[in-house]
């Protein structure tokens, strides 16, 4: 039986145009679940990550705007509550599908810390979108009121972005391999695990950042010995020359090539750039590892090699 780390994008969580309300959110982890199941269908053992760049974003705000009613929590909190949210979500929905299914297979969420570096560079050049999209002006607007740092999102409109430092290490690692090992569906790392670093005395502290899923998952494959990396978005491809008149597509995708992609800037910060970061390191990390970047609805095809971008 093959491991694989699946990372589920933000539009296997939130389907644009819909209301973000909770209830919005499990019909749409429900569809989600289905493309899940039929991967598990076929023979093989997944671990789940997710992000949680909309929904962490939609706390902070509620939590902000609440302030004079009760004391808002720090953005490490705000980290846990949807990480906590979105497990709860892909449980029930997986659950619902599976045992539909007739399968007995066991759905746990385990909260989990990721440590950062305190002196991250990352720290000092916010990249991560969070929340939701703003017009131009609507975005300036925000940053001279709140002093967000307000950046356009791969042509998408203009969102707050935070600090993405690089994951170091999964704090729960040990009773994520165990969790694993006894034949639990695992989902873990969600929203690139609540970012915490060690203080003077080695104890963990929660700092504010977002770190990215991608990243995150990619430490966990390793950490789990995956021999799959799977990182699901919105388009069933990785392009170069995006959106332009010489956009070409790219079905498989050597490391020495991606490397020279990434130099040249073919590919977007806090979107498609980590999903090529995280599959090249992933691919480099042991012989025979493999990394596929495609679509939620094209996952079970790309395991087959009739779909998405394949790096390996």
């Amino acid at each position: 039986m093959q491991k694989i780390v699946i990372a589920l994008g933000g539009n296997a969580l939130q389907e644009a145009g819909k209301p973000a309300t909770a209830e919005a959110q499990l019909q749409v982890v429900l569809e989600t679940s289905r493309h899940i199941a039929d991967i598990l269908d076929e023979g093989f053992q997944v671990v789940l990550a997710h992000g949680n760049g909309p929904q962490v974003g939609r706390i902070v705000l509620q939590n902000e705007g609440a302030a004079s009613l009760t004391p808002a929590m720090p953005f490490d909190v705000c980290g846990a509550m949807s990480q906590g949210m979105i497990g709860y979500h892909l449980q029930q929905g997986l659950t619902r599908v599976l045992r539909s299914r007739g399968s007995r297979n066991e759905v746990v969420t385990l909260v989990t810390q990721v440590v950062v570096d305190k002196n991250d560079p990352m720290f000092q050049n916010p990249t991560k979108p969070i929340g939701p999209f703003y017009s131009e002006a609507e975005a300036k607007a925000i940053a001279a009121e709140k002093g967000y740092a307000m950046k356009e999102d791969a042509g998408r409109g203009w969102r707050r972005v935070v600090a993405s430092p690089m994951p170091i290490a999964i704090e729960e690692i040990s009773a994520v391999r165990c969790l694993v090992d006894n034949g639990f569906l695992v989902i873990t790392v969600g929203g690139g695990g609540i970012p915490v670093i060690r203080n003077e005395k080695g104890e963990l502290e929660g700092t504010a950042a977002v770190i990215d899923k991608d990243l995150a998952s990619e430490r966990l494959a390793e950490d789990v010995d995956a021999d799959a990396l799977v990182i699901l978005t919105a388009v069933e491809h990785v392009y170069i020359n995006y959106g332009k008149p010489d956009q070409k597509t790219l079905t498989s995708l050597s490391v020495a090539d991606a490397k020279k992609y990434i130099a040249e800037g073919h590919f977007a910060p806090g979107s498609m750039l980590p999903k090529v970061e995280a599959a090249v390191k992933f691919v480099e990390s042991k012989p025979g590892r493999k990394a596929i970047i495609t679509s939620l609805d094209k996952a079970a095809l790309a395991l087959q090699g009739k779909a998405g971008t394949v790096l390996a």
